[in-house]
């Protein structure tokens, strides 16, 4: 388990936002009890933080042109929500595997095809992959609450982006123009 609470869920959407934003657009996201799922458009791999950036993890004033890469600011997010987990729940340890799996959808060459289930098994069976996996990504990131039995309707599950695409809910988090043209909502 990586959230234990309502309470949990809701912060780490604080750490994507404080995080992720200055580096990305979130076309897709969905936060599951044990894992979650991200898809992104990278505007930018690097960027400068002159400023402080978090509480937890301020730029020093020696340094003033110090550079932050996306990889450096996920790691500080998944660290410092790993720190208020163990807090909380009075353990110790990694709550994240030390691995991740990233892919690139959007060009041919850069995508490493990831397998879906249904109900014959795991397929990928794409004819034009280039244009169809960033479309089968997107399904599957809103679709894994339905997979794990833990609603009937993407709509019903609080911590997904799919509340945003079908209205019930104005969230900030998403960027439903990038979405739009990569044509997947």
């Amino acid at each position: 388990m990586i959230f234990f609470y309502r309470d949990n869920y809701l912060f780490f959407l604080k750490k994507m936002r404080e995080h992720l934003l200055s580096y990305v657009d979130i076309l897709a996201w969905c936060l599951m009890p044990n894992h979650f799922h991200w898809m992104v458009y990278v505007r930018e791999v690097e960027i400068d933080v002159t400023d402080g950036v978090t509480q937890s993890h301020p730029v020093s004033s020696a340094v003033p042109d110090r550079k932050r890469s996306l990889n450096e600011s996920i790691g500080i997010m998944l660290r410092s929500y790993t720190r208020a987990i163990n807090k909380q729940e009075k353990r110790t340890g990694a709550l994240f595997r030390e691995a991740t799996k990233a892919e690139c959808v959007t060009k041919e060459d850069g995508i490493t095809p990831s397998f879906y289930n249904t109900k014959f098994g795991a397929s990928i069976n794409i004819h034009r992959i280039g244009e169809e996996y960033p479309q089968i990504c997107f399904d599957y990131i809103h679709n894994n609450p339905i997979s794990s039995g833990l609603v009937e309707s993407i709509k019903e599950w609080e911590f997904s982006s799919a509340a945003d695409y079908y209205g019930n809910r104005n969230g900030q988090l998403i960027n439903k123009d990038i979405a739009k043209r990569f044509g997947l909502m």
